[in-house]
């Protein structure tokens, strides 16, 4: 079957070859023209399978091609979209609107849309859409698969789940393969995961039965964890769920590349929220531990700080200790650390920003939920990656029921980070008081 669609669509022998990428991807676009004018679903649904196999056939110069293609030759005409404008601006009736939406509609969605027909088209999609972030510069085709799929993963068509040690091996494997957070290192470590104190959740989609979307990783503990390693800890105790009295989300993964940017993970967390009200009635407290991913870069750039911008306390003096192997076992050296990276991590979630919202991306999304920043702990993760991510700090949120409305509303019209008093207070000590001068 792959040797009759390399053959159809010119993959055989020649697209090792400059000239035979982009012959190649210049097939795959011609039968994308017929397929836009195919009528028949059957014979429809048949090329748009043979279109994505020929697709994932392509190498990675012979699909930038291929995307450059799409860009150029199903695009909106700018005459129509022109002349659909005019008609609309001189006669703004509905007839005049509706061929407005149809010119500036490009023609890449109805392929998108015509290619999600073949069996497994969904699932070849996402993985495009990857490919397209991936590679970068189509920022048109990208937002425009981007809309399709964000209605087609909208909430409504997921379904919650929740995985346990019954669950299937191929679903169970795939979250060892996708955990990006915290490493899952081998059987025993996911089953560890997945005892009575733990609980991992996730989200489904029709058309990708044994594909989690989304999961996220849950200790149920007695007080508001600090430290994830205990968490992490194989032969940690496990904890008569019954008594818990806080959930701790420790550690949430998108699985598919291609879906990033599309808004399921609030949604996600929130009902887990309920349904662990739901089986547990002592549980009042629901807390992330978050890792801080971009603090100890930020560090960096702002060693070195031009004249005239915020002075930050100590700050070169810090960076270069923490390049010292570990560090963080030095009780007196991490002590002496503590006092000032503790304040800098705080007006780095509380000040840096990119436009109006916090450079920390993992700030920004529990922010965007509604989540209140509750508090900064100190060597919080001591892996390597948190060491040079994070230098070691997490931070908890927490999600408070009856607030999360309140503070996501202010949070998107007023910018406000919703925090704790003492964060506020922790981020002006890492600021250098201005001198007075006569």
């Amino acid at each position: 079957m792959l040797t009759r669609l390399a053959e159809l669509f010119g993959l055989s022998g020649e697209g090792q070859t400059s000239g035979g990428r982009e012959r190649a991807a210049a097939r795959v676009t011609e039968a994308c023209h017929r397929l836009l004018s195919e009528r028949g679903e059957v014979s429809g649904a048949r090329l748009a399978s043979e279109i994505l196999t020929s697709y994932e056939n392509l190498d990675a110069a012979g699909r930038q091609s291929f995307f450059d293609l799409l860009l150029k030759e199903f695009s909106p005409d700018p005459v129509e979209v022109g002349q659909a404008g005019d008609a609309y601006r001189d006669d703004p009736s509905v007839e005049t609107l509706a061929r407005l939406q149809r010119a500036v509609e490009s023609p890449r969605q109805e392929l998108f849309r015509r290619l999600n027909m073949a069996p497994g088209g969904t699932r070849g999609l996402v993985r495009l859409q990857a490919d397209l972030m991936k590679a970068g510069g189509h920022v048109p085709i990208t937002t425009d698969l981007g809309h399709l799929l964000t209605s087609w993963f909208n909430p409504g068509f997921l379904t919650l789940k929740r995985i346990d040690w019954h669950t299937s091996a191929t679903i169970l494997e795939k979250l060892i393969q996708y955990e990006a957070v915290h490493q899952i290192k081998g059987w025993e470590d996911l089953r560890r995961r997945l005892e009575a104190d733990r609980r991992c959740y996730a989200f489904f989609h029709p058309a990708l039965p044994d594909e989690p979307i989304i999961f996220v990783e849950v200790a149920l503990t007695r007080g508001m964890s600090d430290k994830v390693q205990p968490l992490l800890d194989l032969s940690s105790s496990v904890v008569p769920p019954e008594s818990a009295d806080c959930a701790v989300f420790y550690s949430i993964t998108n699985c598919q590349p291609g879906l990033r940017g599309v808004p399921f993970g609030s949604f996600l967390l929130k009902q887990v929220v309920e349904d662990l009200e739901r089986e547990f009635h002592r549980i009042r407290r629901f807390a992330t531990l978050s890792p801080v991913p971009g603090f100890r870069s930020w560090l960096s750039e702002n060693a070195a700080e031009p004249a005239g911008a915020v002075k930050f306390t100590n700050i070169a003096d810090i960076v270069a200790k923490l390049d010292e192997p570990g560090w963080h076992e030095n009780e007196r050296l991490a002590a002496k650390l503590r006092e000032g990276l503790v304040p800098l991590c705080a007006y780095y979630l509380l000040r840096a920003k990119r436009d109006k919202e916090p450079v920390d991306s993992v700030a920004r999304f529990h922010l965007r939920n509604g989540a209140r920043l509750e508090r900064i702990n100190w060597l919080g993760d001591t892996s390597k990656a948190g060491l040079e991510r994070s230098a070691g700090i997490m931070v908890n949120y927490v999600y408070e029921v009856g607030n999360l409305e309140r503070n996501h509303e202010r949070y998107i019209w007023e910018s406000r980070v919703a925090a704790a008093s003492g964060i506020e207070t922790l981020a002006r000590q890492a600021i250098t008081p201005l001198t007075k001068t006569r």
